[in-house]
C-alpha cells in the first residue's frame, strides 16, 4: 500500500502514515518514514494501551490514529497523507468548510460524500484527533445505503412527514401549452408515478410535475417552498441517470439549495 501510494505520487518523501488495526494493539509506520520504501521489521507495533512494543520510533501522529480507532469501532485502517494537491487546495481556499470540493462527479456524491476542513495543528498535537473524531461522528454518509433508507422510512412514519415525488421534463423552449402540462399527459411520468403508487406501501407519495428550461432551478425551487428537509435526485433510467451525473444539474442544485436541506443522490 504504501509503495503504491508513493508510485503513484499521492505522497511524497517522508510525509504520511498508516497503520492498522491488531486484536492486541496496532501496527504504524514509523516516524521519519519513506512510504515507498518500508521495511517488514521496521514497522512498530503498538499495544492498546499506546505503549511501543517492537519495531523503529512510532510516528507522533498514533495520537490522532488511535483516536479515529477510538471513535469507530469498526475502522481496520488509517492512511493519512499531504497530498500535494489537498495542500494547494487547502492554501488557495476550499470550496467550503463542510465540502472541500463540490459535487463534481457522481462517484464522489456517491462514494465519499462530505469532506471537511480540519483546522492544522502541529503533528502529535491531540487536539487533531479530537477534532477529527468529532466530525467522523457527526456525518453518517458512511453509513450503508439501506441502512439510510431504513432510518428514512423511520422517519416518516415516526414523524408523520409527506414524502413528494417531483418529475422535472426539462426543454430548453416551451410553448404556453407545456408550462400547463399535466402529468398524465406525459408518458413516463405517468409509468412512475403509477410504480411508485404499487410500491409505496402505507406512505403513498405526493405527486409533482414541472416542465422547465432548468431542472435544477425548479426542483430548489419546489423543495424549498415545500419546506423539505430531504432532497434525493435520481432518474428513471440508468442513462438518464448517468447524462443527470455528468452534466450541471448536481452542482447547481448543490449550489442553490439551501443549506438546511439535505442532498443525496440516489443510482
Amino acid at each position: 500500500m504504501g509503495r503504491s501510494l508513493f508510485e503513484r505520487g499521492y505522497i511524497h518523501s517522508t510525509a504520511g502514515n498508516i497503520s492498522v488495526r491488531l486484536p492486541d494493539g496496532f501496527l504504524i509506520t514509523p516516524t521519519e518514514a519513506c512510504l515507498g520504501f518500508l521495511k517488514p521489521e521496521s514497522l512498530s507495533k503498538v499495544g492498546t494501551d499506546g505503549v511501543q512494543v517492537s519495531g523503529d520510533r512510532a510516528s507522533k501522529t498514533l495520537v490522532l490514529h488511535r483516536r479515529i480507532y477510538a471513535a469507530d469501532p469498526d475502522a481496520g485502517c488509517v492512511i493519512h497523507s499531504h497530498s500535494t494537491h489537498l495542500v494547494a487546495l487547502t492554501l488557495a481556499g476550499v470550496w467550503k468548510r463542510e465540502d472541500i470540493l463540490p459535487p463534481l462527479t457522481p462517484y464522489y456524491v456517491m462514494k465519499v460524500g462530505h469532506v471537511p476542513l480540519i483546522e492544522y495543528y502541529r503533528p502529535g498535537d491531540p487536539t487533531v484527533g479530537d477534532l477529527v473524531a468529532q466530525v467522523a461522528g457527526d456525518i453518517e454518509q458512511d453509513a450503508p445505503t439501506q441502512q439510510r433508507r431504513h432510518r428514512f422510512n423511520a422517519q416518516l412514519r415516526e414523524t408523520g412527514r409527506r414524502l413528494y415525488l417531483l418529475f422535472v421534463r426539462e426543454q430548453p423552449f416551451m410553448t404556453e401549452h407545456d408550462s400547463k402540462r399535466k402529468w398524465q399527459e406525459d408518458p413516463e411520468a405517468s409509468a412512475i408515478f403509477d410504480a411508485a403508487k404499487q410500491q409505496a406501501g402505507d406512505h403513498p407519495p405526493l405527486f409533482a410535475y414541472a416542465v422547465s428550461p432548468s431542472a435544477a432551478e425548479t426542483i430548489v425551487d419546489v423543495a424549498a417552498t415545500l419546506g423539505a428537509s430531504r432532497l434525493i435526485l435520481g432518474a428513471p433510467k440508468r442513462n438518464a441517470l448517468l447524462n443527470l451525473l455528468r452534466g450541471n444539474v448536481i452542482r447547481e442544485v448543490s449550489e442553490l439549495l439551501p443549506e438546511e436541506i439535505d442532498l443525496l443522490v440516489y443510482a
